[in-house]
């Protein structure tokens, strides 16, 4: 958990100017990635970098925990239901995980996005405790905390996290399977049982984030305009997954509207994924779980 929390607030900038670019951020709307952290501490002060990142603190716990037992949960039921175990199921498995994990937690997620978008001066919130409850009694009670559920689901829960644990089961698969020698290594509570390097675990976990990243990244940017709601001055346009891509799309094309701000979350996903993956495989070693 500590190093979960000390790697989140190291990059919660980046989380940041992420939120601020995807949601076309009228104060920083016309500047790129480095001008915009650059801007962001002459304007609002270096804590401007971090708003939002408390809620991020609350919510990494129970995602993190949440999804992870979820996944073995998950393939223990698919094997038994479907069979040997296979790629597929790391598929199936992986995305179930992920849409369990944000259903449980979302509430949070709105409420770091919500605070992450406020500009010094345009403060609609004064924390964590004023955002829940304002949302709470003016946007229509429990259902207020899960705008942009749709799209997150698809995109971050199916797509992502589900082609994330798929190219990483497919990935450590062949490598096992065709350079057991060098790539693979003795599991540490079970000698029979080969597992990846720790360094070719990390570069497959890095690759398998890449990939996912990359295709659901539309999605992550339709879900924030809906997250932030009554907060953008076209909030109107983004009431449904359809009409928020098709507005972002026509307003402001690809580069800049769909896939506005990749880059930064290649820096911060990437490295977090191969490590989640390298983690995850080496505490099955340290809990007998092979």
């Amino acid at each position: 958990l500590c190093p979960k929390m000390l790697c989140q607030t190291t990059i919660a900038p980046l989380d940041r100017v992420k939120i601020l670019l995807q949601a076309q951020n009228p104060h920083y709307k016309h500047l790129g990635v480095f001008a915009t952290l650059k801007a962001i501490p002459k304007k609002e002060g270096f804590l401007g970098l971090y708003k939002g990142n408390g809620a991020m603190m609350v919510r990494i716990f129970p995602y993190g925990a949440i999804q992870f037992m979820a996944l073995d949960t998950y393939k223990k039921m698919l094997s038994k239901q479907l069979g040997k175990s296979g790629n597929i199921h790391w598929l199936m498995a992986g995305s179930m995980a992920g849409m369990t994990a944000v259903i449980c937690t979302y509430p949070l997620d709105v409420i770091r996005a919500r605070l992450a978008f406020q500009v010094k001066g345009e403060h609609r919130y004064t924390g964590i405790v004023n955002a829940f409850q304002t949302i709470y009694l003016k946007e229509g009670g429990v259902l207020g905390f899960y705008r942009g559920l749709t799209p997150t689901l698809i995109g971050m829960a199916l797509i992502q996290v589900g082609f994330s644990f798929f190219t990483y089961g497919t990935l450590k698969s062949l490598g096992l399977e065709h350079f057991p020698d060098n790539l693979g290594t003795p599991s540490l509570d079970n000698p029979d049982v080969l597992v990846l390097k720790a360094h070719v675990n990390m570069m497959c976990g890095g690759v398998a984030g890449a990939i996912a990243q990359t295709i659901s990244y539309p999605l992550d940017v339709t879900r924030r305009r809906m997250q932030l709601g009554a907060v953008l001055p076209d909030s109107d346009k983004c009431v449904s997954l359809i009409r928020t891509l098709k507005y972002v799309y026509t307003t402001y094309g690809i580069k800049r509207g769909l896939y506005r701000g990749l880059s930064l979350n290649y820096i911060r996903c990437v490295p977090s994924q191969a490590v989640a993956f390298t983690v995850y495989e080496f505490m099955k070693q340290v809990l007998y779980l092979n």
